[in-house]
């Protein structure tokens, strides 16, 4: 049945929600789009050297970007492992929640994760910061510090790129600033070098 918006108050609000709705996909595809395949095979490149040099592999991220980072080390410690017979060596700086509020507590919410790399990290491990501002505090003193100590160093950034992008080795610019389409194309984009090992045979 045809629904006369003359006689239905509500119709009108349905079709600007549904126009929002179809917006907000197509700038969701436009920040899909924005990504550079070149870039994103170096970044699998990088992860297979460390595999194969059984190197350590460090992510960290802030909010909707800690949630990621513990997804990423989720599926690349098992998923990926589990189908290469042999496991990444791969932490998440994010999920220790006593450690991070020591070290918040104790220092400043800026140390949380360069304190952990400390403990953690060496020359030719591989260090992978995500944030949409690409100006995280603690992000950008752990860049700085994986930088001077040998660290591979990755970015996940979006548009704004910020302090993170000119400290990192490689970078990955999201085209876009708005939060929640960053956020869900990083995650595209940390699936995407899970599978790039689960799917393709690349470490083999």
């Amino acid at each position: 049945m045809v629904r006369d918006s003359t006689l239905d108050p509500d119709l009108g609000s349905v079709e600007r929600m549904e126009q929002w709705i179809g917006s907000y996909l197509e700038s969701q595809k436009r920040a899909v789009d924005s990504l550079d395949v070149k870039q994103l095979a170096g970044l699998v490149a990088t992860l297979k050297e460390a595999y194969d040099g059984d190197r350590q592999i460090f992510v960290a991220g802030n909010g909707g970007s800690a949630a990621n980072a513990s997804h990423f080390a989720v599926d690349l410690g098992k998923g990926a492992s589990d189908k290469l017979g042999r496991p990444f060596r791969v932490l998440s700086l994010t999920d220790n929640t006593a450690w991070i509020t020591a070290l918040g507590n104790d220092y400043s919410y800026d140390e949380i994760f360069v304190r952990q790399l400390r403990n953690y990290g060496r020359a030719g491990d591989v260090f992978i910061g995500v944030s949409v501002s690409g100006n995280s505090p603690n992000l950008v003193k752990a860049h700085e510090w994986a930088r001077d100590h040998g660290l591979r160093t990755i970015a996940l950034v979006g548009a704004k790129r910020g302090r993170m992008a000119e400290l990192a080795e490689q970078v990955v610019v999201v085209g876009d600033t708005h939060y929640g389409r960053v956020e869900d194309v990083q995650m595209h984009v940390l699936h995407l070098l899970c599978y790039a090992f689960m799917e393709t045979g690349v470490a083999s």
